[in-house]
């Protein structure tokens, strides 16, 4: 799961690229600072669309820097961080920590097994620093857990589960902007799993994986009813968000909201017609 939230590069101005970039990479740098090297391998678009959110929303002062690294080590390249890098480095590996586990869970994947393992020091002192956010994933697994062993069709719950999980995370100060960015966490992570649903369909099926999508695949319009489904999740959290306050990096979080979330479902899609267009043939 996660991975869906980005940006359509084609539709984004070069100078809007290039701080997009910079969060990505002082993301990318806080989890090796305060997780280790290994840390890295967890990196996720989604944490970054977090720390555009918390920066535009509390314009928090952030510290610009030319860096190289093991990637790139010809050039210097932009490298931004603030106080929400450190916070989405935080949820960025307590979420992988989850999603190693289910893939232990699902796929026996040893490699996940090991990762999970190498983290779970980190994951102890994030879930001491932030007890709620760590609670909040906590329940979420034992909510899916139970939802997968009862193999549960009905699609709105195992995804608002997960909108629940990520709500509290988004959610990250008491203030009077918390229940707004629990909604709009909400209603993302709805989007993300549902949106992860549809991706795996098949390799679900092959795997007998538990997938409430699975159990309506044979519907009649089913890939429009799914369509329509992410179009009305992906516009609660448009309309959560045009109710913020944001001026800063409104361009770059928009591009994400209303174009880049979509990139991903046209690869399924296309993918899915070549698939299918194959086997006809």
């Amino acid at each position: 799961m996660f991975g869906y939230i980005t940006i359509n590069k084609d539709e984004l101005k070069i100078k809007d690229y290039n701080t997009y970039r910079g969060y990505y990479c002082g993301l990318c740098r806080a989890l090796e600072k305060r997780h280790g090297q290994l840390s890295r391998l967890t990196l996720t678009y989604d944490m970054t669309f977090l720390i555009l959110l918390l920066t535009g929303l509390y314009e928090a002062q952030t510290q610009a820097s030319q860096k190289r690294c093991l990637l790139h080590p010809g050039n210097k390249h932009l490298t931004l961080q603030n106080e929400f890098t450190e916070y989405a480095a935080d949820m960025n590996v307590l979420l992988a920590c989850y999603n190693l586990q289910d893939d232990w869970t699902d796929e026996r994947k040893l490699s996940s097994l090991a990762m999970s393992a190498a983290l779970k020091k980190s994951c102890r002192e994030i879930s001491e620093r932030y007890p709620m956010q760590a609670a909040a994933v906590k329940q979420y697994i034992t909510r899916l857990t139970e939802c997968e062993k009862a193999r549960v069709t009905e699609l709105d719950t195992a995804a608002g589960y997960t909108g629940e999980m990520l709500g509290s995370i988004f959610a990250c100060h008491d203030d009077e902007w918390a229940d707004s960015l629990h909604r709009f966490g909400f209603y993302l992570g709805k989007l993300i799993y549902l949106y992860d649903a549809f991706e795996d369909l098949e390799k679900d099926q092959k795997n007998e994986t538990y997938n409430p999508l699975l159990s309506h695949r044979n519907e009649p319009d089913f890939n429009e009813n799914i369509h329509n489904i992410l179009t009305m999740m992906a516009a609660e959290c448009a309309r959560e968000f045009e109710r913020l306050p944001i001026l800063m990096h409104a361009d770059i979080l928009r591009n994400i909201l209303y174009s880049g979330i979509w990139t991903r479902y046209e690869i399924i899609n296309t993918k899915r017609r070549e698939q299918d267009k194959n086997h006809d043939n």
